[in-house]
Formats: C-alpha cells, structure tokens, sequence
C-alpha cells in the first residue's frame, strides 16, 4: 500500500504529520528517509507535537536519540545522520526500544542498516522545487494499518 502526494509546502507538510498521529499511536517503526533539508526533521516534530510531546522537541542529531513519554506509552525519535557504521548503535539498545508497544521514528535509517528495526511504514520526502514531494509506504500488515487509518485529503 502507497500514498504519494505531491507539491507539499512547509505547514501543509506539519498537517499531514498531525493527520497520521492519530493512526501511529499503537506503536511501530516509521523511517524517515530523504536528502538534508528534505522536511524529514519538519514531520517527526510535528508528528511528536500531535501526539501530545509537551516538551521541547529537540533534534536527536548530536544525541542520535531522543526518547519521550506519551500517554503510557514510549516514542523514540532518531537521526542517523552522523553514524559511519551501523555498529555503532549497538549502545543504544534498540531490541527493548523497538518492543512493538513503542513508537520509533528513524531519520536516515540507510545508516543504521542490519542494526534497526524493520520498518513497518516507510516516509520519504523529496525536494520538487520549493515543495516537497511526499511517498508513504507500507512495509508490513501494521504499517498498512497506519495508512488505511490516515486521511491526508483531509490535510488539503
């Protein structure tokens, strides 16, 4: 199952993140994938925002992993972004992170290869001129859950 819109703008972008929180609250893995700049960072904290994170939502780039608690349940946002060898997330204990009740975000997820989770919904986001175009892809039966659940014609 695919979504693909096209032509995105920066709130229209931060709408359709607040549209699909709803959908992800039972946990998962999303990856995030895209050039910099792309809006990757944009959505997660929109995504987190709309999900009731009431604390400054922070950029996990230096951290690799911001972790928040959210009505009960778990939401790890990470940026691979600066990681040269999946190794090195092996300190980060992603096995009780991804317990399946969780919600893990992961930006750059190429980086962290054969170390992450499966994804069970894929994000990527691509520069079309000053928009973005946006492709979501279900990779699993609950990220095809996430997606039948989400209505991003309500976010025009």
């Amino acid at each position: 199952m695919t979504v693909e819109l096209r032509g995105l703008d920066e709130a229209r972008l931060v709408v359709l993140a607040a549209r699909l929180a709803p959908a992800v609250r039972a946990g998962g893995t999303i990856y995030l994938n895209g050039d910099l700049g792309a809006g990757k960072t944009t959505f997660a904290r929109a995504l987190l925002q709309a999900l009731g994170v009431g604390a400054r939502i922070k950029s996990p780039t230096y951290s690799l992993l911001e972790s928040y608690r959210v009505d009960g349940y778990d939401v790890h946002h990470l940026d691979l972004y600066r990681i040269a060898d999946p190794g090195e997330l092996e300190w980060l204990g992603l096995g009780e992170i991804a317990d399946g009740t969780s919600l893990v975000l992961v930006e750059w997820p190429e980086r962290g290869a054969g170390a992450l989770p499966a994804a069970d919904l894929e994000l990527s986001l691509v520069h079309a001129g000053a928009a973005r175009d946006l492709c979501a892809r279900a990779s699993s039966s609950r990220g095809e859950a996430m997606l039948a659940r989400w209505d991003p014609a309500a976010a025009a």
